[in-house]
């Protein structure tokens, strides 16, 4: 299950209004999901609010351009695309150290390994290791989970300024399940308990059947960059039990990004 934002709600209110051709490209490329493995001319329009004749023309530019290609009857987004997101250097940084840590995390477990950073009041994940009984998880490579009633996202906002559960307070917490917290007050008693043992945990909160636990990946100032999970089915996984092993990946993601950042600041 991934929020129930539509692709143009998620887009954040610095990003240009569709009166402009950026708007109109932004709105477009935004349109996507990660569940989408084609979309309609029909479906984007409904997605982007942009008239017929605009997007006809802005979405051929698109595909001139190699950003989008034609799937079926509708378009995607194409490899291009793909190649500019690996491009992004804080992403593609933490990628390149945490995966070895995640890697290792997995052949301790052998349940699926997650990596998500915060975007607004969601995860986005940027990683994903699974195996051969891997279990049915909601979540996909650069797919987005509210913060809320996710490990991964308890884990960030614990450590996020106050203003940020805020929002997600005023956003209101959805029931995705029977066991997802809805009450502000006792979210924010389980994110102090988080702040002060480095660790969150969820049982069946975003998905039945499944239970997570996770850890921030701070900088120097305890601020989160990202955070790492593993995630299980009920049936067999105890996420109390792998707590230690996935709050020290985390630390030592946290450790090597310092000291690469350490590095790129000395002097040559």
């Amino acid at each position: 299950m991934e929020s129930r934002t539509t692709p143009g709600e998620r887009r954040g209110s610095e990003e240009p209004g569709t009166d402009t051709v950026l708007g109109k490209i932004t709105a477009i490329l935004f349109a996507f999901t990660s569940e989408d493995h084609s979309v309609g001319f029909a479906e984007l329009g409904r997605r982007t609010g942009l008239a017929k004749g605009t997007l006809h023309r802005v979405v051929g530019d698109l595909t001139a351009a190699g950003l989008l290609e034609r799937a079926g009857a509708g378009y995607r987004l194409s490899g291009k695309v793909f190649e500019l997101g690996m491009r992004a250097s804080v992403e593609r940084s933490l990628l390149e150290l945490a995966t070895p840590f995640l890697e290792d995390l997995y052949e301790r477990t052998h349940e699926t390994v997650h990596l998500g950073v915060l975007d607004g009041t969601e995860v986005v994940y940027v990683a994903k290791i699974v195996g051969h009984r891997q279990a049915t998880t909601p979540s996909r490579l650069g797919g987005r989970m509210p913060l809320y009633c996710t490990a991964i996202g308890k884990a960030l906002l614990a450590f996020s300024p106050p203003e940020l559960f805020g929002r997600v307070a005023e956003a209101g917490l959805a029931r995705r399940t029977p066991r997802t917290i809805t009450a502000p007050g006792l979210l924010r008693r389980q994110l102090e308990r988080i702040a002060e043992t480095g660790v969150a945990f969820e049982h069946e909160e975003s998905a039945p059947g499944l239970v997570c636990v996770a850890a921030p990946i701070l900088d120097p100032a305890d601020r989160p960059i990202a955070a790492v999970s593993v995630t299980g089915p009920v049936t067999r996984f105890r996420p109390d039990a792998h707590a230690v092993q996935v709050k020290a990946a985390a630390a030592g993601i946290a450790s090597t990004l310092a000291r690469r950042a350490s590095l790129l600041r000395s002097p040559s």
